[in-house]
Formats: C-alpha cells, structure tokens, sequence
C-alpha cells in the first residue's frame, strides 16, 4: 500500500564545476516534492543525514558532503524514488538532464563532529534560467496569446525548455512588448488577459483566466473553463479517519484527515469587485470615455459544485442582488493604436483595433481567480504519484447528522481541483497532503450533464 516506506533509487548531486557525484540516497532522511497551480516551477526539499566521511574533498581527504562537495547552491540533483505500491510509478527526475532540480538553498545544516545534517532546497532549472533572462521582443497583435507563451517558453533567448505538457490555445490575440521582464512574470500577466477558445458547454465564447503553472508532465498554460471540466481521477477518496486496512483494495484510496479551511469570504469579494464592478475606459485617440458596468449574473460559467453562486440581495425591501449591484470602480486607458500603425481615430473606435478590450476581460478575470477557491479543503492521503495540480478528484465526506452519517454530505462533497500538492517521501512511510479548491458548493450529479448533452444534441 502507499504509506509503506519510501524506496530510494537515485539521489546524486553534482557539484557546480560538474567533476564530482555522490549518492546521498543512504543518508535522505525524508524528501518533500511540491506542485501548485500558482507556481510557474517545481519546488521539493530534502533532508540529509551522514556520518560525514561523505566525499573526498581537493585535498585527498574524507570530507562532509557540505564542505567536500562543496555543496553552495546551483548543485543539479537526479532523484528518483520508486512505486511502492501497483497504484503508484514513483517519481522520476533522472531520466533526462532537464528534469534535474538545482539546489536553490541550503539552511539548517549541522555538525556535531560526528554527524551532519542539513536540508536542501531545490527549484527546477527553469526557475533559475528565469532570473537571467529578459523579454525584450515586440509580439504582434496577429499572433494568439497562446503562440506568444510557447515562444517564450521554447527559445532559446529565453526559457529554452523542452518539458511543455499543455498549452492550451487562446481565442484573443494581443500585441505587446515584453520591457525587459522576467519570462514567467510575462507568461503570468498573460495569463490573466487570457480568452479559453471555447469549452464544452461554451464552444463559441469561453471565458477569461488562464493559469501556468509547472507538474511533473511539464509546464501547462490552462483556462480555468477546461481544468473545471476534466474528467476527475478514477477512483472516489472517501474520509477514514487515521484508519488505513491492508486488506480494503480501496485502502490507497482514503482521506485520511481533512479541514475545511475556508468556505467563502464575501467582504474581501466584494472589496475586489468580484461580482459586480463600474468600470471607466478611456479611448486615448478620441478621449471619448465608455461605461461598462460588469454583472456577474450576466455570464453563464460552468462550475464544480450542483449550485449556482447564489448572493443576496442588498437589502429585505431590495430585489437588487450583490451580482448586480457595483461594488467597485475601475478605471483604465484602453490599448489602442499602441502597437498597429494603419489605426485611425475611426478605427480606434471599432473594438477589432482595440487590443485586448478590458472592458470584456479583466472582469470576468478578477471573477473567475477569485470565486475558484470559494471553497478551500485541505486533507491527507496515502501517497498518490497519479496526481497532479490541476488535477480534480471526486471526493465524499460524511455528514454530521447520525441518522444519514454513513452516506456523504450533499453539500461539501464532490469535484475539487487540486491547488496544491506535496508528497512527502521518508523510510518509515509516504502520504500526500492537497489543498483543494472549488468555485460553488454541492455535489454535481452525473445525470445532468448527461441530460444537457442530450439537448444540445
């Protein structure tokens, strides 16, 4: 089963001039992995234990692995852990040098004379690669926002990476010029000016919000719309607490321990403008000033749980609700005749020269990051290598009633997207800890979505 002990294939570090390798898989005493949807790169930590007679340091002599490597920051790592069960593959960053971590930090390091101990902190290449790049290029308004982050993730001017999973295509193109940013904070700013080029249930206009963000299959630039409407992972988690039986073929399927950690914060929602926004666009050829007001109850969105994000009304004589009522104003100069020279004032006028209309993007935006963690769960599992951020998995929690305590609660269980993963691997056992987000409350039948299809078809 997955919380047996972890088996330790390859641990080696490189030292920085590349000339010295040592397996340090004997004296891992546990090793942390991390993804999270709101990480552009990988992160994991390791703690080291040895006797210290680790490495022959330029003297000839037995040295610490801190000092004989030496190891200061920039070492590459190959790790690779083993399967320790049929439902799991391990994790392999050995099989290509592009996987390799780097040593980002190195803290708590300890020496008794006898023994040391320090822990390393390590970011995949790409993270570093990121801090001596810059982005200087002009990007036409012909291209797709999506061609641009593939660009900027492949050349070799800049990210030059080879582990691409997922990019998935935008409907609106932009133009821009990259003033000398780092690669991931431009893939980042894109991300949110992002249109999905259409989804199952809105195949013609999906909705802003992108996310990029790195897993073990590579880097990924996703809209929120398609993460929602994944297929979930195969098997239904189920809350046994701090029970795990050998003998249940479900067993590697358990939460083991969960909370509810947030479950809606309307004020900082309304402060942000979430749902509903008065929004001000200056037209900066005709000075010509254009109004929006942006309704949250005007779009149709496709979401995790049964419910629909139902608000209340202002007040008990109001029949206005907080999805229609501005709680925030905005203002904002709109990006025209920036980047094309043919732009007139007429043209300036028409919403096809207008480069990435705001007026129809940063709201749905701003609705759509900040109502996907409505609902935030985090719990523990046994180890689960299948996983991934971005990923949804079904779960059934009980209901606190003691009549129906045995069936799942309507309400909290259901579809989650994974925001955050961590696997933590040592000689005693393995688990995986995920925070959980959704947009709505409730469990989503299957049979309505099975209906809906039946209609449109």
């Amino acid at each position: 089963m997955s919380v047996k002990p972890s088996i330790y294939e390859k641990f080696i570090i490189e030292s920085a001039d590349g000339e010295r390798t040592v397996d340090i898989s004997r004296g891992v005493t546990a090793f942390f992995y991390y993804e999270n949807i709101f990480s552009p790169y990988l992160t994991a930590r390791i703690i080291v234990t040895n006797t210290g007679s680790t490495i022959k340091g330029k003297d000839g002599k037995l040295q610490s692995l801190y000092n004989g490597l030496p190891v200061r920051g920039g070492e590459r790592i190959q790790i690779k852990i083993a399967g320790n069960s049929p439902t799991n593959k391990g994790l392999d960053f050995a099989d290509k040098p592009s996987k390799y971590f780097y040593v980002s930090a190195i803290v708590n390091v300890m020496d008794d004379g006898e023994r040391e101990s320090l822990v390393l902190n390590l970011v995949s290449r790409e993270a570093i690669t990121n801090e001596t790049v810059r982005v200087g290029k002009k990007f036409t308004t012909e291209e797709p926002i999506s061609a641009s982050v593939r660009e900027i993730l492949e050349d070799q001017k800049y990210l030059s990476t080879d582990k691409i999973n997922i990019i998935e295509d935008t409907q609106n193109n932009y133009g821009f010029i990259g003033n000398m940013k780092k690669p991931f904070t431009v893939i980042t700013w894109l991300a949110s000016k992002s249109v999905s080029g259409g989804s199952e249930n809105q195949p013609k206009d999906g909705t802003a919000g992108f996310l990029f963000y790195e897993t073990k299959d590579g880097f990924n630039f996703r809209s929120i719309d398609s993460l929602i409407e994944q297929e979930p992972f195969e098997q239904t988690y189920r809350f046994a607490p701090n029970v795990v039986n050998s003998d249940d073929p479900l067993k590697d399927f358990k939460i083991l321990n969960y909370n509810i950690n947030k479950n809606q914060n309307l004020l900082n929602k309304l402060e942000r403008g979430t749902y509903s926004s008065q929004r001000y666009y200056i037209n900066p050829l005709t000075f010509e000033t254009e109004i929006t007001h942006f309704k949250s109850s005007d779009y149709t969105t496709n979401n995790l749980g049964s419910d629909e994000i139902g608000l209340p009304t202002l007040s008990e004589d109001s029949q206005v609700s907080l999805a229609d009522a501005p709680t925030r104003i905005f203002t904002a100069m709109l990006d025209v005749g920036t980047l094309e020279k043919e732009t007139s004032k007429k043209g300036g006028k028409e919403r096809i020269k207008t480069n990435a209309d705001p007026s129809k993007i940063d709201a749905q935006t701003m609705l759509r990051y900040n109502s996907l963690t409505t609902q935030v769960v985090e719990m523990t599992i046994p180890l689960n290598t299948e996983l991934s951020a971005g990923s949804i998995i079904d779960c059934e929690f009980p209901t606190i009633d003691i009549e129906t305590r045995h069936s799942p609660d309507q309400e909290t269980s259901g579809h989650y997207i994974i925001k955050e993963m961590s696997h933590l691997f040592t000689n005693e056992g393995s688990h995986t800890k995920l925070k959980l987000v959704r947009d709505t409350h409730g469990k989503k039948k299957k049979w309505l979505k099975i209906i809906y299809l039946k209609l449109i078809f």
